[in-house]
């Protein structure tokens, strides 16, 4: 039986059909779900993808966070459906408080795109089974609203608990993808809540899936990989 990742729509929403193909390359079956209907199609797994759901009106991710399908999706994710949110995704999470933090404009205040270097710090996710501790990947990145805060003792409360799934690799030239893009508090790209299940970052691994396109790297398909060996193995 084909394991059934649902990747959800949102107005706005940019890189649905893209991670829709990440999915298929992985060998699941991608399942379109729409951010009107609460019915999730019994699927194994969510992905919320990136884009500027609702514009970013208000807030990155606040209006999406109340979007009929996030009900379920919340409600689901905390009985163990592992979730994936990606850049604008991450932002919803965090809003739905399904991930800790808050997700603020660039430091720089400018929209920035380009291949990123990030270092796995927790390959124990749903997620991240693929990946070694301490590998560094490269990943496209582009956003606005990158920059992850919190308050420090949730920041020492993630970094206590091995909860910091991805940060931003400093040591290098920026302009080989190196350094902090946004301002993210201890560099941090990406987190998971205590279970494992639910992972959010700012890059988009589903833009370095195929050696032809985006970075001409793969170093993204494995979370797609990792989800469809834990959904096979469970």
């Amino acid at each position: 039986m084909t394991a059934r990742i649902g990747v959800v729509t949102f107005p706005g929403s940019l890189d649905d059909q893209d991670t829709r193909r990440a999915v298929r390359l992985a060998g699941a079956e991608p399942v379109a779900l729409w951010h009107k209907d609460k019915d999730l199609k019994q699927v194994d797994a969510v992905v919320l993808p990136g884009g500027f759901s609702y514009g970013d009106y208000l807030r990155a991710g606040a209006i999406s966070r109340f979007s009929p399908v996030m009900e379920t999706v919340i409600e689901q994710a905390r009985a163990g459906l592992p979730v994936l949110g990606i850049c604008n995704g991450f932002q919803v999470l965090t809003e739905a408080h399904l991930l800790p933090g808050a997700m603020l404009g660039n430091n720089h205040l400018h929209f920035i795109c380009r291949e990123q270097k990030l270092r796995v710090e927790n390959a124990q996710t749903a997620w991240t089974g693929d990946y070694r501790d301490g590998q560094e990947i490269s990943i496209p990145l582009k956003n606005m609203d990158g920059r992850y805060v919190a308050d420090e003792y949730t920041l020492d409360q993630l970094e206590a608990e091995g909860r910091v799934a991805f940060r931003y690799v400093t040591a290098g030239e920026a302009a080989d993808g190196y350094g902090n893009p946004n301002g993210s508090l201890r560099d941090i790209a990406g987190v998971t809540n205590e279970a494992g299940n639910v992972v959010g970052l700012m890059p988009h691994p589903e833009h370095a899936v195929e050696p032809l396109i985006g970075t001409g790297r793969t170093d993204g398909l494995p979370f797609f990989t990792s989800i469809l060996k834990k959904l096979v193995a469970a």
